[in-house]
This record gives structure tokens, C-alpha cells and sequence, in this order.
């Protein structure tokens, strides 16, 4: 399995995928979940994929071949030159089902689900930065300012901190940094993900992007954020008072975890045969 997230903000955008893939406890293998396409000056994309890895790998080649109708002339669209990131995901989308109406009977008989999700974001010259996450079928959804973060993979663990962290206006060291922790959570509760980890940032309007780093367990900022992070959350955990029983008005805790109220009466104690009921 995988954990890749994307993150659209006003100044740019984030990218964080791990390159962890098995097949089985006893077969694991690590390959890259991050492409990026560029034309320095005129476009730049980032593609993240997760599920199944041979259908990955061949829409991301295919990808840079398929056509779709209308581009200039009739000459059909491709991600080389396509006007909109729209159109990108659309030319995604298409390669998505090209894959599958080559493979998808022959993994069907053999018992393999055509299971692939993408996320790809970037920006081409005359609109602004856009991201698209593409689901297996080739249908697609757009990030937004009350969604501003895709994830494919294992989700669920890394969710929560870019919930509480994440909008449009989070500065690109902040996202970054949050997609990282992000991470850290899901490879601490889970084992189909893991290093090294590709990070890359881009810049809003810069067509081009030197802010790209292979994350291995020996890189200096992912260790402290990986001690730093389960020490902090262990600390506020232990600032947070335990519950305290008192009813409302009749002892000293400030926030009582039992309180009068009109809308909720105490449950009552079903007695057993010869008991009274209290």
C-alpha cells in the first residue's frame, strides 16, 4: 500500500508520497509514487498514484503520450498542450481507462481488483495553480478552498492533523511541515507504508520547482519530527485534566465530565430477580 498527500494553498503546493509496496509480509519493495512533468517556464505537474503498481506504472507512461480530442489544429490533447489543468485531469482520466480496457479482464481473471488513484496538481502559464484527484474509473474531483488536500492510500492515520492545520492561507513551510507529520502518524500505525519519502514544494507562478527532497531515516528533520512530534502530543496529553465526576455546582472540578442537565436524566441500574431497581 501507499500514503501520498497533495495540499493546494494560495502560495503553492505540497506533495509528500512514501514508496512503500509489497505483496505479502515476506515481499516488499520500495518504488517512487511521485512524476513530475515539466516545460520550464510554460507548465508544471506533479503526479502521485497509489494501488496497484503495474496499473500505475502504466498510466503514468501512457501518460505522456495519450490524446484526447480537440487540442490545437485536431491535433488532440495531450498534457503538453492542454491550456488548463482541467484538461490535464481529463487526459489522466482517458489514460486511466485506456489501462483498463487493456488489463482490467485479464486482472479480473485472475482475481486482482484494477484498484489505482492519482492526484495531480500544478500550474499552466495563463490560469491559476489547480489539483484533480482521479479515482479508478478516470472520474475526478477538484480541490477547493473548503477542501484543500487530496489523499490516496492509507488516509485515515494522517487525516486529523491536516484537518486541524490545513486552509488556504497556511504558509508553504507550515504545509510542509504538517504533511510530514502527517506521515509520521500514518507510518507509526502502519507498516504497508513506509521510507524513503519524496517531499516536493512548489511555488505559485514559478513553472519550476528546486524544492524536492528524498526523505531516508537518516535525514536530520524527519528524526526530530518523528521524536519531537510523539514527546509534544504526549505533553499536552498529560497537561489536559483527567475527568472529574462532580456534578455541576457540587464540587471544585472546572469542566465536569458529569453535569446537570435538562436534556439527558441518569440511566438506571435494570435490576436482577429479587433486587430493587435504583
Amino acid at each position: 500500500m501507499t500514503y501520498c498527500v497533495g495540499i493546494r494553498l494560495d502560495a503553492g503546493l505540497v506533495f509528500l508520497s512514501d514508496s512503500r509496496t509489497n505483496a505479502g509480509m515476506d515481499h516488499i519493495a520500495s518504488f517512487r509514487k511521485m512524476m513530475i512533468y515539466e516545460q520550464p517556464g510554460e507548465r508544471f505537474m506533479v503526479l502521485l498514484s497509489a494501488g496497484n503498481l503495474s496499473v500505475s506504472q502504466s498510466v503514468r507512461e501512457l501518460l505522456q503520450v495519450e490524446k484526447i480530442e480537440g487540442g490545437p489544429d485536431g491535433e488532440g490533447l495531450t498534457i503538453w498542450n492542454c491550456t488548463s489543468m482541467f484538461d490535464v485531469a481529463r487526459v489522466l482520466g482517458s489514460t486511466v481507462r485506456r489501462v483498463y480496457a487493456q488489463d482490467g479482464a485479464a486482472l479480473k481473471n485472475a482475481g486482482i481488483d484494477f484498484n489505482a488513484s492519482f492526484v495531480i496538481g500544478g500550474q499552466i502559464q495563463g490560469e491559476a495553480m489547480r489539483m484533480f484527484l482521479v479515482y479508478s474509473p478516470g472520474n475526478f474531483i477538484e480541490a477547493t478552498r473548503e477542501t484543500p488536500y487530496f489523499q490516496i492510500g492509507e488516509s485515515k492515520y494522517g487525516k486529523p492533523i491536516l484537518d486541524r492545520v490545513i486552509t488556504p492561507a497556511t504558509p508553504l513551510a507550515e504545509a510542509a511541515k504538517c504533511a510530514l507529520v502527517s506521515m509520521d502518524s500514518t507510518l507509526k500505525s502502519n507498516l504497508s507504508v513506509g521510507l524513503p519519502l519524496d517531499l516536493l514544494v512548489y511555488r505559485a507562478g514559478e513553472y519550476r520547482s528546486d524544492d524536492f527532497v528524498c526523505i531516508d531515516e537518516h535525514n536530520p528533520y524527519f528524526q526530530m519530527i518523528r521524536s519531537s512530534w510523539g514527546q509534544k502530543l504526549r505533553e499536552v496529553f498529560e497537561s489536559i485534566d483527567d475527568p472529574q465526576w462532580n456534578e455541576a455546582g457540587g464540587g471544585s472540578a472546572a469542566h465536569p465530565l458529569r453535569a446537570a442537565s435538562k436534556r439527558f436524566t441518569a440511566m438506571k441500574k435494570i435490576s436482577h430477580p429479587g433486587e430493587k431497581i435504583v
